[in-house]
């Protein structure tokens, strides 16, 4: 922590906030109001602003590696990993070389030496693939046991990746099902409250319809669950959930993939969990 001159005071940045400190060295509870608009206090604060924008923006970068499993260059992850915004993202995630050779917890990456993993029998290893994955969790075949493990091992995942809710595609379902009712029927008493659940959970909304864009194997599908397109002052409730190709065609449950399958399934939840309970108790 490097103290600044501010008048007579000196200030710093600690753990994201502007401390401040007088001229004999004590700390103070808070930074003087007469030093808001002094050019060190506002410098300070920017750099606060920009540092919450870059962690935010490494967060969603890695989110996205995750839901497409893009293959990721090492020597990109290297790069990056002595920023601590970017470290502290990928930190523990569960990734495999791009064959799927390797998969461990990530623990390191240097240039030289490659990526360090804590290996499925705890053992700290070194590989260097050209590239690794950040495999979606509905595609890691032990999710369970990876789950039990990471917590022996005290791990946190600021990109959630073992702890993402996941939904299989029922083994039985039948082959021309083209929508899925589990999340329909969530009422709200307003249309723009759907809305704005469905813009704050990161979602797009198109045409009256909750959109979630899933690129996978190649293919982009998109998951669909229809809102409403008329007052929003007025009442209305979450519909099916079904599929469509990048082209707009409705897609059969045997051609969603797994993690398009999971990811919609999950925005379906997600917005249903907003619903007006309270009425539906009531009318119940």
């Amino acid at each position: 922590m490097a103290w600044v001159r501010a008048g007579d005071y000196e200030v710093a940045l600690e753990d994201g906030t502007v401390v401040c400190r007088n001229a004999a060295g004590r700390r103070l509870k808070s930074v003087p109001s007469k030093l808001a608009d002094d050019p060190a206090v506002v410098g300070l604060r920017q750099l606060t602003e920009w540092l919450e924008r870059h962690e935010r923006t490494c967060l969603a970068d890695v989110e996205r590696w995750m839901v497409r499993s893009l293959a990721v260059p090492t020597a990109v992850v290297a790069r990056v990993w002595p920023d601590p915004a970017w470290q502290g993202v990928l930190r523990d995630l569960v990734v495999s070389a791009d064959d799927g050779a390797a998969v461990g917890f990530l623990r390191d990456a240097d240039p030289e030496r490659g990526i360090g993993l804590v290996d499925l029998d705890g053992d700290t290893v070194r590989v260097t693939p050209d590239r690794i994955r950040i495999p979606h969790p509905v595609l890691l075949e032990d999710l369970e046991d990876l789950r039990e493990f990471a917590a022996e091992l005290g791990v946190e995942q600021r990109a959630g990746q073992l702890y993402r809710e996941v939904w299989l595609r029922p083994a039985d379902l039948a082959a021309d099902t083209t929508h899925v009712d589990d999340y329909a029927g969530g009422k709200f008493d307003q249309l723009r409250f759907l809305f704005g659940r469905a813009t704050s959970l990161g979602y797009q909304v198109r045409g009256g319809q909750a959109v979630c864009p899933v690129t996978e194997d190649g293919h982009t599908v998109e998951a669909r669950v229809w809102l409403g397109d008329f007052d929003p002052y007025e009442s209305t409730e979450t519909g099916a959930l079904s599929w469509t190709s990048a082209e707009g065609r409705v897609l059969s449950a045997p051609e969603v993939g797994p993690v398009a399958w999971s990811e919609g399934m999950r925005m379906a939840a997600a917005l249903y969990a907003g619903r007006s309970t309270e009425n539906q108790e009531d009318a119940a």
